[in-house]
């Protein structure tokens, strides 16, 4: 055991083998790299299986009950500074390095076929197999230094990936919205890291705790200082993990490419933030106002990211604000003290996020070749509809991992979110009831993002257009070839009715008449028409997607409660318990049966009341409610005195347009930046130049002018000094 503890450093770095080789490759014969492109995906999962082999030999290590192990090496010592590298093996540890391999390995098999027929394919590999060695480097770090080091290496290959296809303006300038929303949560990283060393003298983990544990109680440093240091670290996983205010780069880094989404945007960078509080929680819990902020922040992450999900048109986006909501949730856990509940969220969140994401590529790959490759028609989902014949795979595990995030039992997230949801409780009625009403909003926007994909029928727009470059791809192509000069595209459409939306916006009137025969079509000279349906897509892509499904279903096994004859425990609070005590006393709490059983009714009523609604609004078969008036009463488009009417245009607005906070942040701080810099110039230019411009054009001026004095003659020089004196003397003498 110790011995393989003793090897631990080699996890972090087994991807890079595959990076240099790669980088040199396109360095030396770039050439042959590139035409055995598809070569370098094996080493590269290779690699990254092998180093999810040795996690979870860790991980059954300390499930055993090992202690947890630390390795350092001495990188500089200066008198009586001293810093030092190395790794830290632990409970967390280990589940954050099951986690980020097996996401990891599934999302590089799955990228493989996606980015098949993108030019920068070798480039994405180098990326991504970098940004796995970065976080894996991230989780595994002993001290704060270390984690800042590689906190910053995962925000550059975030900002890399997020504007992969920088030729794309809009990416282009996504990725640069990440980059500097993150530069202000990562200055104040640097700040309190450097703070508590100031404080403390130490970066390590453990000494740290010592002194906020003994220091901090007896009053032996200053509380006012240390809460400042505190909140800037807490500032830092708040950029990260897209905690309002600094949340909103996360939105529109949904332009990279969709497996980027999946691994960096729902499972693994943004998980992050919500790791750095877990490993520092001892001592934040030290800090009550801090605690407290942190719940406060996480609260109202939680609503806002529902809220603004409400209305979206991109699956993806849809699907990030989603993101945004449940690390609220993680982060409200850690504030409440809720530790356990909190990772365990994290994992089955992963796992089920990744699944939607990489489901939501499959049905942008069926999309692509009805409406163009541009990501503006091929993730709307307001032309989308009626997929689930076409694409019965994916959405099948589409609808799992939707079920999951609703909370339907026994899928994974019921069992992490039910245990937020009754600690919340316990905590504060307040957060208690913002947690189960966005419970019930999570549900309502998740079945209606699977609705408006997969049920009722196709709804495009009629095109005709034909390509003018033989054999070309766009940039941003990443399945099929070209279609041949001379051969015209068009659609045909089906018929849909105009009231399938609960937001009457949302979804266009398509006229014609009823047809079931939807598809793409390719004409060309002396060939018959071709239809082209949605189609599943390949192998490689649904292999991951399996993977996941099962990871849905049964991950939330882990934390299942059982009874031993004495007190419920769960295989979760077994295994996480000895990361706690490491650092301070902790005690398991448990619930009866009959509390649980309470507690998720509840939760799941919620949930199911939110689906209903979510197919009130939005489901294709509504014969049951048209007899009942509900729906016909819900949405009246021409009734501008109802009440419930102007309530769904009001919360429409604010979701399409995120709450107006993007306009918020362009109008004070983008225009009003601008403007006090041109202020700033101004003063610069017209008044300190000017008084400086103005002494020498002062001076200019009166030395022209008094050379004109000096004519040369004795008794002129006299008749002025006079002048002169007896001023002089009239004035200053009494």
């Amino acid at each position: 055991m110790e011995h393989t503890y003793q090897y631990a450093w080699v996890i972090p770095l087994l991807p890079l083998p595959v990076i240099m080789s790669m980088g040199f490759g396109l360095f030396l014969i770039p050439t042959a790299t590139k035409n055995l492109r598809r070569i370098w995906a094996f080493p590269s999962v290779l690699l990254l299986s092998i180093a999810l082999v040795f996690s979870v030999h860790l991980s059954i290590q300390q499930i055993k009950g090992s202690s947890i192990y630390q390795y350092l090496w001495s990188w500089t010592i200066n008198n009586d500074f001293s810093l030092e590298f190395g790794y830290l093996i632990d409970p967390l540890t280990s589940i954050m390095l099951i986690l980020i391999t097996t996401v990891g390995i599934l999302v590089l098999i799955y990228s493989d076929d996606y980015m098949s027929h993108d030019e920068g394919y070798l480039r994405f590999f180098i990326y991504i197999s970098f940004f796995n060695t970065s976080m894996l480097g991230l989780v595994t770090s002993s001290n704060l230094i270390q984690i800042y080091f590689f906190w910053e290496l995962v925000g550059m290959c975030s900002y890399l990936l997020i504007g992969f296809w920088f030729t794309r303006p809009i990416a282009a300038s996504a990725c640069q919205k990440a980059f500097v929303t993150n530069r202000v949560g990562d200055f104040g990283l640097l700040l309190g890291i450097l703070g508590f060393f100031w404080i403390t003298g130490s970066l390590e983990f453990r000494d740290l705790f010592k002194i906020a544990n003994n220091w901090i109680p007896n009053n032996g440093i200053n509380s006012l200082l240390t809460t400042l240091c505190a909140f800037l670290l807490f500032l830092g996983a708040v950029a990260k993990s897209a905690q309002f205010p600094l949340h909103v780069w996360l939105p529109d880094a949904m332009e990279g490419p969709t497996p980027i989404s999946a691994l960096i945007h729902a499972a693994t960078m943004v998980a992050a933030g919500i790791f750095l509080i877990a490993r520092l929680l001892p001592l934040f819990i030290s800090l009550p106002l801090i605690m407290s902020l942190i719940s406060l922040i996480g609260t109202i992450t939680l609503f806002l990211g529902a809220t603004l999900a409400l209305a979206q048109r991109d699956i993806k986006r849809s699907l990030a604000y989603s993101t945004m909501s449940q690390l609220g949730y993680m982060m409200l856990a850690l504030g409440i003290g809720s530790y356990q509940a909190a990772l365990f969220h994290l994992i089955t969140h992963a796992y089920s996020k990744a699944l939607l994401f990489l489901g939501s590529g499959s049905v942008i790959h069926s999309m692509e070749p009805l409406v163009g490759y541009s990501p503006d028609k091929s993730q709307n989902m307001v032309l989308m509809g009626g997929l689930k014949k076409y694409v019965p795979i994916t959405r099948t595990t589409f609808l799992c991992g939707t079920l999951s995030l609703c909370g339907i039992p026994p899928l994974a997230c019921f069992w992490s979110k039910d245990e937020i949801l009754s600690n919340s409780w316990l905590y504060s009625p307040f957060f208690g009831i913002i947690a189960s009403f966005t419970a019930g909003l999570t549900a309502f926007y998740m079945f209606r993002i699977y609705l408006l994909t997969f049920d009722g029928y196709l709804r495009v727009h009629f095109q005709n257009y034909s390509s003018t470059k033989e054999g070309s791809l766009y940039s941003i192509s990443l399945w099929g070839k070209s279609i041949p000069k001379g051969v015209n595209r068009g659609f045909v459409l089906s018929t849909m009715k105009s009231e399938v939306s609960f937001f009457s916006q949302n979804i266009p009137k398509i006229p014609g008449n009823t047809r079931n025969r939807v598809g793409f079509f390719s004409t060309s000279f002396g060939a018959k028409n071709t239809f082209v349906y949605p189609r599943e897509t390949g192998n490689t892509m649904l292999f991951p997607l399996l993977i996941l499904f099962l990871f849905t279903l049964f991950v939330g096994s882990i934390g299942i409660q059982f009874d031993n004859g004495t007190s419920e425990l769960t295989v979760l609070s077994k295994w996480l318990t000895p990361s706690i005590s490491f650092f301070q006393e902790s005690s398991n709490s448990s619930i009866s049966s009959y509390e649980f059983f309470t507690n998720a009714f509840s939760s799941v009523s919620l949930a199911i009341f939110g689906l209903f609604i979510a197919y009130i609004c939005y489901g294709s078969s509504y014969s049951f409610f048209q007899n009942l008036n509900l729906k016909n009463y819900l949405l009246q488009e021409n009734s501008k005195k109802n009440f419930f009417d102007q309530v769904k245009k009001k919360v429409y607005s604010w979701s399409y347009n995120r709450g107006y906070i993007d306009v918020f942040y362009t109008r004070f701080f983008i225009l009003g930046i601008r403007r006090f810099a041109e202020l700033t110039h101004f003063f610069d230019k017209g008044v300190i130049d000017g008084i400086i411009n103005g002494v020498g054009l002062a001076g200019f001026c009166i030395g022209e002018e008094i050379k004109y004095v000096g004519g040369g003659r004795i008794s002129s020089y006299l008749f002025f000094f006079l002048c002169y004196v007896s001023l002089f003397i009239f004035f200053f003498l009494p």
